[in-house]
């Protein structure tokens, strides 16, 4: 059966989870304008906090597994190496196992630093939507 009271873009727009925050955001900042207009602009906020989501949680799973098979590989080399000191080659371990840690937390601190410009990305294209300027005034 066809819904003959709402056009396609209007039941596409109604399939998007939009959430309360996003709702109560668009609702306060476009009062008065039509619902078609508010449903789009909700869908469209709801589909850039998604895909910046989605970016942040790739970038979390690739270099975690790189981190690890990095720890795996450097394990294997030296414990089948026989040829050195047991000591020493603990202490490589642990040197490779603080490098692999230093950068796991630069990644992890750029991966948080992309969230953050992803934000204002989406803040800005809020404002420009809104017809507002970097002041907050329109």
């Amino acid at each position: 059966m066809t819904d003959t009271n709402h056009t396609p873009k209007e039941r596409e727009t109604e399939i998007v989870h939009v959430s309360p925050e996003t709702n109560a955001l668009v609702e306060q900042e476009m009062t008065g304008q039509d619902e078609q207009i508010k449903a789009e602009t909700k869908a469209l906020v709801e589909a850039i906090k998604k895909r910046a989501q989605s970016e942040i949680e790739n970038a979390q799973t690739i270099t975690q597994d790189a981190y690890l098979t990095a720890v795996r590989s450097a394990r294997e080399a030296v414990e089948n190496n026989q040829l050195l000191d047991p000591k020493r080659i603990e202490h490589s371990v642990e040197m490779i196992q603080r490098d692999v840690q230093d950068n796991w937390q630069k990644t992890v601190d750029e991966i948080a630093a992309l969230g953050d410009r992803l934000q204002e990305a989406a803040q800005v294209a809020w404002d420009i939507l809104m017809g507002e300027d970097y002041s907050g005034k329109k």
